[in-house]
């Protein structure tokens, strides 16, 4: 038809030509904008690598940077050459095979165009595609890293005795390789067969099966066949994170059928790719078709129809008998992943009353009862010290410090600069980015203890008018034990947006009573010289803020300061570590740290049962290997090893030498605030709720799962899971308290009493250590549920709640603390009063419970003496260095309010005065009765 038009028209000839100049100047057009494109592009990449030396140089890891740069740079070439090259020979042969007579005459300048399309579009494609494939590889840089310092774990598997580190860090490597090859070959047949397509296309001829074309897509075939059979072979290691028994592992069909077919399957599949080869030489793609059509059977027999048959017709019967020895695998090797099997067992023969004697024989603990869960307090810091509406609080965290000589369990937070709060004609520019640079101090108070207007002491607050932040107990006694003389906050949680210090503006450092605040110009080595042009156009681009170039602010001591948020500074230097969910704040050496948790994840630990895949990713393998600080004022970031143990971490020391240090470089006065994570340990107690059993028959049964119990927290009737909580107390046969985290276990339902307790130790030199107490079988000991029971069933409690929890207020329940206590077990809950549309809960009534009764009191001490009859003195005196009970002491907020306090104060006291007089007056007359 085309022809037959260029018969009876004069114009076709023409219209040609002109379609050939105009498409060839859009090329021209199109390859600029291209060009330009590419440049950007690398002007960009350029850039980035430029701010990133210059960060990582600022704080301290430029080698770091480097080690990862280099190695994702050699990855990325290599892969897209190990890719471009035979993609490129394919194109060409391809394209030589593919040529011949032309069906559809074209003009020659048009001809000759097109022809050039073509091969320009087939370098483009093979470029592209070159870039993606290198890219790939370039992703994989840690798996590369590790498997070039791999370390033992010192532990074989019991199929084919092989160490751990070969499934942690040689198998991965195996299988990117497999992966990436595999998909390089399919690729590179689709991309041969798509230059066959366009140019019999081109020529207006029908796609013929030519002897060349019959011989390179045979080999191209047989390549791919035989890295099929590699994936099979390497699945035979695969089968030791099988998921198809009854136990995560390679189980009984894994072992019996799965593994004998991927040998066979191995075989098959080479001798497919070898078919396909000699098809090559021969007429016809018979035996190519034939190769593949007995690969897909033989998959489908082997691989599916068999183990099936096998599970269905041998195992299953019999379960157990068959999968008794991989259950045993299972439970071993996810123990030891997990750190469980370093767990101690003990039991724990519970009595149901509380006496006044335990009591009086554990007032330390008594009086680090934490009465302020972590919302209603932070919620109280923000209503009462916040000082000004551009600071704000993050959730309040527990520590532990000593005060006045004492082991006190505190809870603090700090107090960040939130410019965002500004009124919006105040967030300016200027403002926003050189002048409300950071926060200032923190609010500290004891857990325990409460005004008599139910609000919370304090060891720390407000700001001073020397900026000196002191933490001491409230009424001052004697010199405060930790002063933080530099409590500016630069490097935090809230912290998420840059900012540059000292320019010509001077930042605000903490408001005053005079009528102007104090500023103060930058001091500390945090942040990166920004005074140069090249740098200020280089972070005008990466913050997409012109402001940093054009402004007259910036002098020659400037510092630009970004990533100033705790866990994207770790984790930007570091990766590869997993962050714990919650980093902390600690008081120390004068100044204020970030203490962020990190922890060595693996998914790849032969027969260790994973988390759920829904946990960010899943893993069956982790350790709390490494602490991390940073500075609050300085932004330094130093990576602590706190388990050298750990083969993960030791692999990343031998990647990065200089990242790391020993514990023992951590100061002191840090290293008492150590805690034992949160996260990780609600890892190993997920898992110990059925890994405690060891016995496979128990396991396999079920015989004894445990549950983490419930309770009422909030406003809302519903339950919710019972959270890990720290707590002073004394471990049974222990002499002194000491700093735990705990988490209470019940039985499965429909009755979910207390089956025991999990209690991580956090003071050296017992930190790490993990003890269990399980409770007797025959016993009934209540559990959180069935004590929130007690609690709504109670008339006097439920009369309380009805009169108070009404419209106009509501009331706030916190969390059941389930304390071990001397061979007993204390259960309290505090409960807070909040008035609607004011965020300000006030703690006024505290319940407590035994085995045998429930009661609820204005105070812990009133609650105590309600349950056990205990009462303290009115001035406790110290017993071998423990605490005396918990002072009603008041916190001025105006004077009407201060009165009141102190009036309630004198009654309390009164209270125990006359209730001691009636104790003497009673043992007055049983001596005057005597004989």
């Amino acid at each position: 038809m085309f022809a037959a038009f260029q018969q009876d028209s004069g114009f076709s000839l023409d219209f040609g030509r002109g379609l050939t100049a105009d498409l060839g100047n859009r090329l021209k057009w199109g390859a600029l904008l291209v060009g330009l494109i590419l440049l950007f592009v690398l002007l960009s990449f350029l850039r980035s690598i430029y701010t990133e030396l210059l960060w990582f140089d600022e704080v301290g890891f430029r080698g770091v940077y480097l080690k990862v740069l280099v190695t994702r740079v050699l990855l990325f070439v290599g892969g897209a050459l190990v890719f471009g090259i035979p993609l490129g020979v394919s194109l060409f042969f391809a394209n030589r095979v593919s040529q011949g007579p032309e069906a559809v005459p074209l003009p020659e300048s048009t001809r000759l165009l097109l022809k050039r399309l073509i091969r320009w579009g087939t370098v483009a494609a093979a470029v592209v595609l070159s870039l993606v494939f290198g890219t790939i590889v370039s992703s994989q840089w840690e798996v590369f890293l590790k498997f070039g310092n791999a370390v033992s774990f010192g532990i074989l598997d019991p199929v084919y005795q092989r160490d751990a580190s070969f499934y942690v860090f040689i198998l991965p490597l195996y299988d990117l390789i497999q992966g990436w090859l595999l998909g390089a070959a399919i690729v590179i047949l689709l991309a041969t067969g798509g230059l066959y397509f366009v140019n019999f296309s081109f020529r207006g001829v029908g796609f013929v099966i030519t002897p060349g074309v019959r011989v390179q897509v045979s080999i191209i075939a047989a390549i791919i066949m035989f890295i099929l059979g590699l994936g099979h072979w390497l699945d035979r290691w695969e089968l030791l994170l099988s998921e198809h028994g009854a136990v995560f592992g390679a189980a009984y069909t894994d072992i019996n059928a799965r593994k004998p077919a991927l040998l066979v399957l191995t075989i098959i599949a080479v001798a497919s790719g070898v078919l396909i080869l000699v098809n090559g030489y021969m007429r016809g793609i018979r035996l190519l078709i034939g190769g593949v059509a007995l690969w897909i059977v033989m998959a489908i027999v082997l691989g599916t129809l068999w183990p099936n048959a096998m599970q269905r017709l041998s195992v299953t019967p019999q379960e157990f008998a068959r999968e008794m020895p991989y259950i045993e695998n299972n439970i071993r090797f996810t123990r030891s992943a997990f750190g469980l099997h370093r767990i101690s067992r003990e039991s724990y023969p519970v009595e149901a009353t509380v006496t006044d004697e335990m009591i009086s024989d554990n007032l330390q603990t008594i009086d680090n009862i934490r009465l302020w869960d972590h919302g209603p307090l932070s919620s109280v810091y923000r209503f009462e010290q916040i000082i000004r509406p551009y600071y704000d609080f993050g959730e309040a965290d527990v520590d532990r410090y000593i005060v006045d000589g004492k082991y006190r369990q505190v809870l603090l937070a700090a107090r960040e600069m939130a410019a965002e709060q500004l009124d919006p004609q105040a967030q300016t520019w200027v403002n926003q980015r050189l002048r409300y640079t950071h926060g200032f101090g923190v609010a500290m108070s004891p857990v325990a203890e409460v005004t008599a207007a139910g609000r919370p002491l304090f060891f720390a607050k407000d700001i001073p008018a020397d900026g000196t932040i002191a933490v001491q107990s409230d009424p001052p006694v004697g010199a405060a034990e930790t002063v933080i003389t530099n409590p500016r906050i630069y490097y935090g949680e809230r912290t998420g947006e840059y900012v540059i210090v000292n320019t010509k503006t001077d930042e605000l450092d903490y408001p005053t009573q005079e009528s102007e605040p104090e500023s103060i110009k930058y001091s500390g080595d945090g942040g990166v010289p920004i005074s140069s042009f090249i740098n200020r156009v280089a972070y005008a681009w990466q913050f997409g803020d012109v402001n940093i170039l054009i402004t007259g602010e910036i002098t020659g001591e400037s510092k630009i300061q970004y990533r100033r948020e705790v866990q994207e500074r770790v984790s930007t230097i570091a990766p590869f570590l997993r962050l714990d969910e919650d980093p902390y704040v600690v008081a120390a050496e004068g100044g204020l740290f970030w203490v962020q948790d990190a922890y060595t994840v693996s998914d790849r630990y032969p027969y260790s049962d994973p988390t759920p895949d829904g946990l960010e990713g899943g893993f069956n393998y982790i350790r709390n290997s490494v602490k991390v600080t940073v500075d609050a004022f300085n932004g330094t970031v130093r990576f602590y090893v706190w388990d050298p143990d750990d083969p993960v971490i030791t692999t990343y020391n031998k990647i990065f030498p200089k990242l790391f240090e020993p514990k023992g470089n951590m100061p002191e006065s840090l290293q008492t605030h150590v805690r034992y994570p949160l996260d990780l340990f609600g890892f190993q107690a997920a898992k110990y709720l059925k890994y405690h059993m060891e016995n496979p028959q128990d396991f396999y049964n079920l015989e004894d799962i445990w549950s983490i119990p419930s309770e009422k927290v909030g406003q809302s009737s519903e339950l919710q899971s019972v959270d890990p909580y720290y707590v002073i107390m004394k471990i049974p046969e222990e002499e002194r308290e000491e700093f735990v985290l705990l988490l209470p276990y019940t039985r499965n339902k429909p009755n979910p009493i207390m089956a025991g307790w999990l209690a991580a130790r956090n003071d050296e030199p017992n930190y790490g250590e993990l003890v269990a107490f399980s409770f007797p079988k025959d016993e009934q000991v209540d559990g959180p549920e069935q004590v929130e029971a007690r609690i709504d069933i109670d008339p006097t409690i439920s009369e309380w709640f009805t009169l108070h929890c009404q419209e106009g207020s509501f009331c706030i329940r916190g969390n059941l603390l389930v304390i071990p206590l001397a061979g007993s077990l204390l259960y309290v809950e505090p409960v807070y009063l909040q008035a609607e549309g004011v965020d300000f809960p006030e703690l006024r009534r505290v319940i407590v419970a035994s085995g045998d009764k429930v009661v609820m009191e204005d105070t812990l001490d009133q609650a105590l003496a309600s349950l056990t009859g205990f009462a303290r003195a009115a001035s406790e005196a110290p017993v071998d260095g423990q605490p005396p009970g918990p002072a009603e002491v008041t916190l001025p907020a105006d004077a009407a309010q201060t009165d009141l306090d102190k009036l309630s104060d004198v009654v309390e006291r009164l209270k125990a005065a006359l209730s001691e007089l009636e104790e003497a007056l009673q043992s007055l007359e049983e001596t005057a009765g005597g004989p």
